[in-house]
């Protein structure tokens, strides 16, 4: 029987990349579009390699992406975004991409879902399905194409590229359609956490972009400058990493026990570490001057230690660094009205959020960053007959 043929698109978004799909390329059975999309990517592989697919094995390179016409009135486009479990049968639907995100603005014009000028700027209004918020894409355009070529420089990606700038609207708005709302699910901008096998950690637990925990980086022992290879290779370390992470989640009304969080929502809560800036040499072999950071951060996602900072990431990073009281604004207690520079193991970083107090809560408007995207592939992708009758 031969195989079945889906359009799709590869592409480069920050420092991920994905599978994008309009959505009316594939069935309307969430059951059979997710088996597709498994088969598409190669899971699940239990030799972790993804060789039968076109994931590339980490949870940077496990991806989809599904883009349609929007169903907001104010909005271009929805995005959804799947995490894509290497080694399970799952694509986690729980939280946004980031970095994915930047590719979103050209995919979309690129396929006839957004009007676009000939020559400057495209305002993308994006809606993000997974975690009901507003971003806008400011996509360059020359000669009614998407600008990709560029001098713009993001640490993690090896070649220059065009500048794409993304506003995250409202970060703390609708955080999660399935459980936790508002900036703070605790109410509290610092919490401590009694956490079996660790004891009782300190963190702040904050929706903005994606739900996310934030520890100082001794709470795990470390300085905040490591590398991946210094932590993925600790099973100790990661274990310890993801207890505090799962039972953040159940604190965080994401999950209803820690087991839960860790079978079922890999994806997010995501945790972070920090510290006050320390110097190193990043993955490239670039030394980071801590004299340029405000303060390092390391995000773990899926299990690992990320080899960049997810986008989302960044974005809550942001967004903390400008409320008293969390894990990061004591770090950078002069962060409001500025951006700040963040040091990750390939290099750094520089995010911004715009925030203001009313009647004693604390609102953040938006989160803004500069990301890159780049088309690696366009067609077809091939997946054998039978998944779509399994």
């Amino acid at each position: 029987m031969p195989q079945q043929s889906f359009k799709a698109v590869y592409m480069r978004g920050g420092t991920s990349k994905g599978v994008f799909f309009r959505t009316d390329w594939l069935p309307d059975d969430p059951g059979i579009r997710d088996r597709i999309l498994l088969r598409v990517i190669g899971s699940p592989d239990p030799y972790g390699q993804q060789i039968d697919g076109m994931g590339g094995a980490t949870s940077s390179t496990s991806k989809v992406v599904l883009v349609s016409k929007s169903k907001e009135p104010d909005c271009d486009v929805d995005y959804r975004f799947g995490q894509v479990a290497i080694d399970r049968p799952m694509v986690d639907w729980s939280g946004n991409c980031g970095n994915l995100t930047s590719a979103v603005g050209p995919f979309a014009i690129a396929q006839g879902l957004v009007d676009a000028p000939a020559n400057g700027i495209a305002v993308v209004r994006i809606w993000q399905a997974n975690i009901n918020a507003k971003i806008v894409a400011y996509v360059p355009m020359r000669d009614g194409q998407v600008v990709e070529e560029g001098d713009f420089e993001l640490d993690g990606v090896t070649f220059p590229a065009a500048e794409i700038k993304i506003e995250f609207l409202d970060p703390s708005g609708d955080a999660d359609e399935e459980g936790a709302s508002g900036m703070f699910p605790t109410g509290n901008a610092l919490d401590t956490l009694s956490v079996p096998g660790v004891g009782n950690v300190e963190l702040t637990m904050i929706n903005a972009g994606n739900p996310a925990i934030f520890v100082h980086a001794d709470v795990l022992g470390l300085k905040g400058n490591e590398l991946q290879k210094d932590l993925n290779s600790n099973p100790e370390l990661l274990a310890k990493a993801e207890a505090i992470r799962a039972h953040a989640a159940v604190k965080m009304g994401l999950a209803e026990s820690p087991e839960q969080a860790t079978q079922l929502r890999p994806h997010t809560p995501k945790l972070a570490f920090v510290a006050a800036p320390e110097g190193y040499t990043a993955s490239d072999g670039k030394v980071v001057d801590p004299a340029t950071l405000d303060l390092n951060a390391r995000i773990f996602s899926m299990g690992k230690l990320h080899h960049a900072m997810t986008g989302t990431g960044a974005v809550a990073i942001a967004v903390a660094a400008v409320i008293p009281g969390t894990v990061i604004n004591r770090l950078v207690p002069d962060s409001a009205g500025r951006q700040i520079r963040f040091g990750h193991p390939s290099g750094s970083l520089a995010v911004g959020a715009e925030a203001r107090q009313t009647e004693g809560t604390w609102v953040v408007s938006k989160a803004v960053m500069s990301r890159s995207a780049r088309r690696l592939m366009e067609g077809s992708v091939l997946v054998p007959s039978d998944t779509l009758s399994i």
